[in-house]
């Protein structure tokens, strides 16, 4: 009878002990532990006369935080549907819906703030949407971003934020152009071209661009639309001879782009 008793007592033990350690995998899990031990913290800091009160405030405002980052996700991720409907050569369907971005993004912002814009944080985030579904990786991506995001402070005019979207939307075919060149001058799939190929053709890709005019950032694209596929062919002629040799030095498809992508970067306002 003891030792059957001593084996009841054994078993509710370590069902007690199975039940503590899943509730304290929950709580971790949940991220309710950080969040318990950093409302003490604050409530150790403050010190308040009331700290029931100060706890409820405490978790109302991180709350209210929550609902504001959940809203703002929703609203970019309306804003960018809105803009994949119209390719920017389509230019007034594209700008309508550009507008209908840019005040999807200022809704629920306070009146003093909305007159000034959307929000920098907001407009940010979207250009870095907008070149993720554009198919550019980050690494791409970012030295653009640099010159046309804004600071999480600042307010983004309509044109302002027209023309960033419109640079973002142009920079992401640009970029798939000169994959398609770096195509044309690569031997095989598998194989890097030629260096000195493909210095002819980026060389050919620049005086394109130095041609097109500054004020429309559409018109590079339309720049380097130019030059293939008779472009390309001549660059390549004129550089064959000295590129016989399949030993010689040898660029990479991302060298290639990255160097392409510079062309056009160079070229892009940076937003002060």
């Amino acid at each position: 009878m003891a030792e059957k008793h001593r084996a009841g007592v054994e078993i509710m033990s370590d069902s007690k002990s199975a039940r503590a350690a899943g509730d304290e995998q929950l709580l971790s899990q949940s991220g309710v532990s950080a969040l318990l031990r950093g409302a003490l913290l604050r409530l150790l800091e403050s010190r308040p006369e009331d700290p029931v009160g100060f706890l409820a405030e405490h978790f109302a405002h991180l709350s209210s935080e929550a609902e504001d980052g959940a809203s703002e996700r929703q609203s970019v991720s309306r804003a960018l549907w809105h803009l994949s409907l119209a390719h920017h050569s389509h230019r007034s369907a594209f700008n309508n819906n550009v507008r209908v971005a840019y005040e999807l993004l200022t809704q629920g912002v306070p009146r003093r703030l909305s007159a000034g814009g959307v929000r920098g944080r907001l407009y940010s985030e979207m250009l870095r949407c907008l070149c993720s579904e554009g198919g550019l990786s980050g690494s791409t991506a970012a030295p653009l971003l640099r010159r046309v995001q804004s600071h999480d402070y600042e307010s983004v005019p309509f044109e302002l934020f027209r023309q960033g979207v419109l640079t973002c939307a142009v920079f992401a075919d640009y970029i798939r152009k000169s994959q398609c060149l770096y195509a044309a001058v690569a031997s095989a799939p598998d194989r890097p071209a030629e260096r000195t190929l493909c210095h002819a053709v980026l060389s050919t890709l620049r005086d394109a661009l130095e041609t097109a005019d500054g004020i429309d950032v559409a018109r590079y694209l339309e720049a380097s639309a130019k030059i293939s596929p008779a472009k390309v062919a001549q660059a390549m002629a004129e550089v064959q001879p000295r590129a016989q040799r399949h030993d010689g030095p040898t660029m990479d498809a991302q060298e290639f782009e990255d160097a392409a992508a510079a062309l056009f970067i160079a070229r892009v306002r940076t937003v002060t």
